[in-house]
């Protein structure tokens, strides 16, 4: 029988499961803050895309002369033809989202297993 409160076992201590318990909840709410920033970031730039597209909108406008009767050209200036320089800020916009979701949904936390694979690999033969 145990007579000083350092034989007794601790309740304190958690166990192994309980801390991989705390481990995987741990990973499983920052992947879910991941997923809840991805979509605010998402909703927030591509409001900032939408007023990029009606500045542009504007400026064209104002510059051709009214609407693309003409169709759209790289050139500025031509009346009736808008120039197309919308596209290179949307196509970047469209790969830094992509990249962003395969970051968030996709990609894996690294693991224990990978961890050792590592270190056994940088040790060598």
């Amino acid at each position: 029988m145990p007579t000083t409160l350092e034989d007794r076992p601790s309740t304190l201590t958690p166990s192994p499961v309980a801390e991989d318990d705390g481990v995987v909840r741990a990973q499983a709410i920052k992947q879910i803050e991941r997923r809840r920033r991805f979509w605010l970031d998402t909703i927030v730039s591509a409001i900032g895309m939408a007023l990029l597209v009606m500045v542009w909108a504007m400026s064209e406008y104002h510059n051709a002369g009214g609407w693309p009767t003409q169709g759209f050209s790289q050139s500025s200036g031509i009346p009736d033809v808008w120039n197309l320089w919308i596209v290179y800020p949307f196509i970047a916009w469209v790969l830094f989202v992509a990249a962003r979701a395969y970051a968030v949904f996709v990609r894996k936390p690294i693991s224990e297993r990978e961890i050792e694979r590592e270190i056994e690999r940088q040790k060598g033969p």
